[in-house]
Parts: structure tokens; sequence; C-alpha cells
């Protein structure tokens, strides 16, 4: 069986976690870190895939204290401060899918921040993720 080709928002959500991680951790301006990152690394992405993922850069960078106080009310014990780098992109990128997009299920936010989580996270990060945007997606749900 051959290779399973990422959809273009599964490929966006790769892109915006990375484009996060370079600005995050290379204090670089968001426009300067998403051009970057397709001009060096994926060059050859469909007008989609740069568009959705300067979607979820843009919002998650926006509402980013909204966000990270969020994922603390629902994180029992955890300083977002504290979490891994990868662990807490995900969860910033996963909660604004799920307070801003309402066009995707919550089920597939969920489910796409958990793969996100295990390709890139380490080995607790898939629980992890899926434990605290579960709680993310019930308060939104009752609210």
């Amino acid at each position: 069986m051959g290779r399973v080709v990422a959809g273009p928002r599964r490929q966006a959500r790769e892109a915006a976690l990375q484009i996060l991680y370079f600005w995050e951790i290379g204090h670089v301006d968001p426009e300067t870190a998403i051009d970057v990152f397709f001009h060096e690394h994926a060059q050859d992405a469909p007008a989609d895939v740069e568009t959705f993922a300067a979607t979820l850069v843009h919002g998650t960078i926006e509402r980013l204290p909204a966000i990270d106080a969020t994922i603390a009310r629902h994180s029992a014990h955890w300083r977002i401060e504290r979490l891994a780098v990868i662990d807490r992109l995900v969860l910033r990128l996963g909660t604004w899918e799920l307070q801003e997009d309402h066009a995707t299920p919550p089920a597939v936010v969920i489910n796409e921040a958990i793969e996100l989580a295990r390709r890139y996270g380490g080995d607790e990060s898939a629980r992890f993720v899926n434990g605290v945007l579960d709680a993310i997606r019930q308060g939104t749900e009752n609210s």
C-alpha cells in the first residue's frame, strides 16, 4: 500500500505548527515565520494550504492570552509556560480551532491535534492533548 497523502487542511495544520514553533523559538514576527516556512520548506504548497495555515497562525497569536487562559483552566496542575513547547503549540492551535473555526467538527479538531502531538510530541503528548482539548470542547459546548 502506498503512502497516504494528507489533505490540505491537515497539511495546513502541520505547517501552522511548524510556523508557530519558529515564531516562538526564533522570536520572529508571524509574517516572517510564515514567509520563511513556505519559501524554504513548502514552496509547492497549494494556495489553500498556505491560506489556512496563515489563518491558524494569525488567529492563534491574536487570541493568545485568552487561549492560554483557557488551556490553563483545563490542564490541571500544569502551568502553560511549563508545558513542552510542542504540546503547548498543539493545544493553542486546537483551542483556537475549537473556539473560532465552527466549520470543522470538534471531534475532527481534536483528532487532528492528537495526530500532530503523536507525530511531533513526546510519548505522553497525544494523551495529554486529547484530555485537555476534550475538556475545552465540553466547556465550549456548555457555554
